[in-house]
């Protein structure tokens, strides 16, 4: 029956999309958006034409997260089988089919193709480079230590994407952001890792907390948020913006105290508040607060 199979497909999308934690877009999106609006400040776009471009950045983000993680999953299913933290994922445990992730990631993929498509013509040559990023990080946990700085460069490049999808360039400036957000995912992700630290050394698996201890590794996360930090205050000196930026800084700063306060090298216990709840915070506000500013500055 034609309605049993649309249910069936509803719900098999509605497993994929909680399998890649769709709703966690927010920690990437808002810098992508704060990229946005500082490109509109330079360029001769008028507000119809950039609400355009603001559609088409969102759909490029959500297909190129989309594909990325879902691939993560399919990559990762058998390593996830033997982590008891992981087992019950979706395609682990049998709830969803790795057939119908790899071709949710097919779909995806074109999601995102066809929207840098629609941004520009560099856009559309970058896409490429953009999709190898996000896919090569799932491999990484296998090859290096260093992963926590692929998949911060996987966010970090949203927010120079995002600048040259409205002016059609690159502006050198827009990479302290790329650095800020790298920093910053390779920090939280770091903290996240610490979790696996007994299963990653018993599977042969790479990251900073096998490498060094988990208190070695919380305090590398520690340099990296406050790498972070600094790369955002450059970023308003360069692009001159006001006092709302600033506090948007500070902001984020007392957020990220706060987010490694919560968790201890004895104490892993509230790592998820600290990945989920504390990071969704540091994204959504820095937005806010840079908007304001360029709104109050009258520079948008």
């Amino acid at each position: 029956m034609p309605n049993a199979g649309s249910a069936r497909l509803f719900r098999r999308l509605i497993l994929t999309l909680e399998m890649i934690r769709f709703e966690h877009s927010v920690f990437a999106l808002p810098f992508a958006l704060t990229g946005a609006l500082l490109a509109f400040r330079e360029s001769p776009l008028d507000t119809h034409a950039f609400l355009w471009k603001l559609f088409w950045i969102v759909l490029a983000m959500i297909g190129a997260r989309s594909a990325a993680m879902t691939f993560n999953r399919i990559l990762d299913a058998e390593i996830d089988a033997r982590n008891p933290r992981t087992r019950q994922r979706h395609i682990p445990a049998g709830v969803l089919s790795t057939g119908f992730a790899w071709a949710f990631t097919a779909v995806a993929t074109l999601v995102f193709l066809f929207a840098a498509r629609e941004l520009n013509s560099l856009c559309m040559k970058l896409a490429p480079v953009a999709l190898a990023v996000v896919f090569f990080y799932s491999y990484t946990k296998r090859l290096t230590s260093f992963s926590h700085l692929v998949l911060g460069l996987s966010l970090g490049i949203a927010p120079a994407a995002a600048w040259i999808a409205v002016t059609g360039s690159l502006d050198p400036r827009i990479l302290l952001l790329t650095l800020a957000v790298t920093f910053w995912t390779a920090g939280f992700d770091i903290i996240y890792s610490c979790q696996d630290y007994e299963f990653d050394v018993n599977a042969g698996l790479f990251s900073l907390p096998r490498r060094l201890g988990v208190a070695g590794a919380l305090w590398i996360a520690r340099l990296l948020h406050v790498a972070m930090i600094a790369c955002l205050l450059l970023l308003v000196r360069d692009f001159q913006l006001g006092w709302l930026s600033l506090a948007g800084v500070g902001a984020v700063a007392a957020l990220l105290i706060y987010e490694h306060s919560l968790v201890k090298a004895n104490d892993l216990s509230r790592v998820n508040a600290a990945f989920f709840t504390v990071n969704g915070y540091v994204s959504v506000l820095f937005l806010l607060f840079w908007a304001a500013d360029m709104y109050v500055g009258r520079r948008l």
